[in-house]
């Protein structure tokens, strides 16, 4: 491929790009659908003032085009003045930094802002051509960084060959994991339910009647989302952003943009007391799986969180037939209703050579501590051995 042929340009709102383009290369034919990377998607947390310099999140989307402007590939990128929404921590490692006398932030970050969910960050159609693409948006990432004296590049969330890629082009790769729900071609929550053992089939089962004592829940998709129920849903999304991290990302706005652009990839459970909704979860819909994103209640009751994130979600995708439910980052209470152990990758650059080979050190320990637990979790998990 002659490197003469492309431009590698980049952008600082992503309303410069021509929506049809960039979902050509974030959503192609032939990959599986991932609402998070859609036009519609990042460009409403930038419109809806979530993702801006003013809250910390500058947008820098690098873009290699061909000779004739078509857009080739892509990569959401935004440069930091912070580490929060991001959900891969890095605190200890800006300490670090200042601690020797430089400065952390800003720092360049490719991921979908607020969102810890794995895909594709290299966007390019298939091709013989796309791996060669995926380099030039890299490098062109690490030399903006460069460029612009930031201290680091992040990658996050990314799929497992993408990571090994990419630390064999020299960045230190991080493992974590979450828990995700997988379908086994099963017909019926109760088909679920009986590949557990015994012990915690009957415990999963006391829950949802006890979640479910006095309450309906509705499914809501599409144009049946109205914006009554968006009032009633960012209530309680305020509620819980409160309490576990201060200040919520997302603000009212939001939600109207992604509903008016993708209400048919999203789905809001809301458990309802007679006519009064008193808890929701938004989740967004994907190719193949369900991703629950957010959550929140006004009335806490027992065991409302799992049925109204974990069993509905479940629920849901029984009855369309997808393969995974992934109910956001961390969560080991996940583990005991059916939701197992998955590995998850970022990678990184850093410009000081020194915290460099201190941060790979560093890595190299903590992927040993997550394969080790990994291990440990798959032989907890609630589903039948041997019975």
């Amino acid at each position: 491929m002659d490197d003469t042929t492309l431009k590698l340009r980049m952008v600082e709102r992503l309303s410069e790009v021509d929506r049809e383009a960039w979902d050509a290369v974030a959503n192609p034919p032939g990959r599986t659908f991932d609402p998070f990377l859609s036009w519609d998607f990042l460009e409403a947390m930038e419109s809806s003032h979530a993702a801006i310099p003013e809250t910390g999140w500058t947008p820098a989307h690098l873009l290699v085009e061909g000779v004739d402007k078509t857009l080739r590939a892509a990569m959401p990128l935004y440069a930091k003045t912070h580490s929060q929404g991001e959900f891969v921590f890095d605190h200890n490692w800006a300490d670090a930094y200042y601690r020797s006398g430089g400065q952390y932030y800003p720092k360049l970050l490719s991921a979908v802002p607020f969102t810890p969910v794995s895909g594709r960050r290299l966007l390019s159609a298939p091709g013989a051509d796309e791996v060669h693409l995926q380099r030039a948006l890299l490098a062109g990432a690490v030399q903006l960084a460069e460029r612009n004296e930031f201290s680091s590049l992040h990658v996050n969330f990314l799929q497992p060959d993408t990571a090994e890629a990419l630390k064999q082009d020299g960045m230190m790769i991080r493992t974590d994991q979450q828990f995700h729900w997988q379908n086994d071609g099963y017909e019926s929550f109760d088909d679920f339910l009986a590949a557990l053992s015994s012990a915690k089939r009957k415990n999963l089962r006391k829950e949802r009647k006890k979640a479910q004592e006095g309450l309906r829940f509705e499914h809501l998709t599409g144009d049946e989302i109205t914006e009554a129920h968006w009032d009633a849903f960012y209530e309680f999304y305020l509620d819980t952003g409160q309490r576990k991290w201060g200040s919520p990302y997302l603000n009212r706005e939001t939600f109207s943009i992604l509903s008016d652009r993708m209400s048919e990839h999203m789905l809001l459970i809301l458990a309802m007391d007679g006519d009064r909704p008193i808890a929701g979860a938004l989740n967004m819909i994907g190719g193949d799986a369900l991703f629950g994103r957010y959550w929140g209640c006004i009335e806490h009751r027992p065991m409302l969180h799992f049925e109204t994130c974990y069993y509905q979600a479940i629920d849901f995708a029984i009855e369309r037939g997808l393969k995974t439910v992934e109910a956001g980052a961390q969560g080991g209470h996940k583990l005991a209703r059916g939701y197992g152990p998955v590995k998850t990758y970022s990678a990184h650059w850093t410009a000081h050579p020194g915290l460099r080979e201190a941060i790979n050190d560093y890595l190299k320990r903590e992927r040993a501590a997550v394969d080790h637990e990994q291990g440990y979790l798959q032989e907890r998990t609630p589903f039948r051995k041997g019975e």
